[in-house]
């Protein structure tokens, strides 16, 4: 099978190749496309790289992602999360493709005090979040053979991420605080990773939300990791309004994983699991 993987430099894009490349070489030929190698901004550009590469599998996981600067920066948030999207969802659609289009827990407003399901409208309330589900309206529209996977709080070996910042400013031995109004559930990209290995597969299209399973707050999710590394620090609880942001950020996206189980396919592992394999396992942190 061949696989196309856009934002292959980035923190999931990095990990879905070595999940495919490392579990299933002799299965899969994966084509990795980072930034430098395609401008999904430009739609001529793209057309032509997957006319020339022929992909059976087109996973897009490229995106702007900075949250508070897609505040001020709301061309270039959409340029690339919503018509960068137009133009790999109409090329994927043209070469017969299926589409994996990588989205966000951003896309609901967090109002909610249960589990947001697949089903559930959407009313994103930022920039990136407003950006983001603009991309999943291009992929309903564009491409017939689409999987949306919404996920959140994501965090692996590559690049920066909570987990890297946490165990960065323990280190420090200062005191730290971290918020404890804002809920949602950590995402280790291995395991998301390997479940889009696996839906990829299948032809079970529509839209999924992938995260490891249960949910804590962000102070949560640092007790959890000081304990797992076994780092005494001095660490205690804040709200929101103690850090304001430029984007507002969802109180509560825990996402409910309804379509994992209607589909009957194997959902992640639970969150403080998949934490202590990461931090087992990696050697860059």
């Amino acid at each position: 099978m061949k696989v196309l993987v856009t934002g292959a430099h980035g923190q999931l894009g990095r990990d879905i190749l070595r999940v495919m490349e490392e579990e299933s070489p002799e299965r899969h030929h994966v084509i990795g496309m980072g930034r430098h190698d395609l401008d999904i901004k430009a739609g001529q550009q793209v057309m032509t790289r997957f006319e020339e590469e022929r992909p059976e599998i087109v996973i897009h996981a490229a995106a702007y992602t900075q949250v508070d600067q897609a505040e001020s920066e709301l061309d270039q948030a959409y340029a690339v999360n919503a018509l960068g999207t137009r133009n790999v969802a109409v090329a994927a659609e043209k070469v017969g493709a299926k589409l994996i289009y990588i989205s966000t827990d951003y896309v609901f407003d967090g109002c909610n005090k249960t589990p947001y399901t697949e089903f559930d409208a959407v009313n994103p309330q930022s920039v990136y979040g407003k950006s983001k589900r603009a991309g999943e309206e291009f992929v309903l529209a564009l491409s017939r053979q689409h999987f949306i996977v919404r996920t959140s709080w994501v965090y692996g070996e590559y690049g920066a991420n909570f987990v890297k910042t946490m165990l960065k400013l323990g280190k420090s031995g200062k005191p730290i605080q971290v918020v404890n109004d804002q809920m949602g559930s950590p995402t280790y990209t291995v395991d998301l990773a390997r479940f889009l290995k696996n839906l990829m597969q299948t032809e079970l299209y529509g839209i999924y939300h992938a995260t490891n399973a249960g949910s804590c707050t962000w102070y949560e999710f640092a007790c959890a990791i000081f304990e797992e590394s076994g780092m005494e620090v001095e660490l205690s609880p804040c709200t929101t309004q103690a850090f304001p942001r430029p984007a507002p950020r969802p109180a509560y996206s825990v996402l409910d994983h309804m379509g994992i189980r209607l589909s009957g396919l194997e959902d992640l592992r639970p969150w403080r699991e998949a934490l202590k394999a990461f931090l087992h396992f990696s050697v860059n942190i």
